[in-house]
């Protein structure tokens, strides 16, 4: 958690002087570019303190330690299913609705039924139960 914390203090720490000298090069005439990049430096000096803050609170880290190995991380990195169809539909669904912002409502308003459809598809995949009649 040390490396990330540096990493984004060290971005508010690149972000906001580049800023700082866009705005100088471009006259303060463009106010987008300055804006967006004292933003991001700013993001990066919120995220650094709060991991800078959370890493006080909590016990070390193996990722701090120099000879820390994947299996000291503590918890299950999650079920990841090896095989799925659903993300085909789901797609194709997208594709669909983007087509329908191009061609007309009835198309985009198909193309949201099938996503929604595919959606609860691909989250109760693994849910079987018997259903009573």
């Amino acid at each position: 958690m040390r490396q990330a914390s540096a990493l984004f203090n060290g971005a508010a720490v690149f972000f906001i002087p580049v800023a700082i000298i866009y705005g100088i090069f471009t006259k303060w005439s463009e106010p987008v570019g300055t804006v967006a990049m004292t933003l991001l430096g700013i993001m990066g000096l919120m995220v650094g303190l709060y991991l800078r803050a959370t890493m006080k609170r909590l016990d070390r880290d193996p990722s701090d330690d120099a000879r820390g190995e994947q299996w000291m991380q503590e918890g299950e990195y999650g079920f990841f299913s090896p095989h799925s169809w659903w993300p085909l539909p789901l797609a194709a669904s997208a594709m669909i609705i983007f087509l329908g912002l191009r061609l007309g409502l009835w198309v985009f308003l198909v193309g949201a039924i099938l996503g929604i459809l595919s959606l609860i598809g691909w989250v109760f995949e693994y849910f079987r139960q018997d259903m009573p009649i």
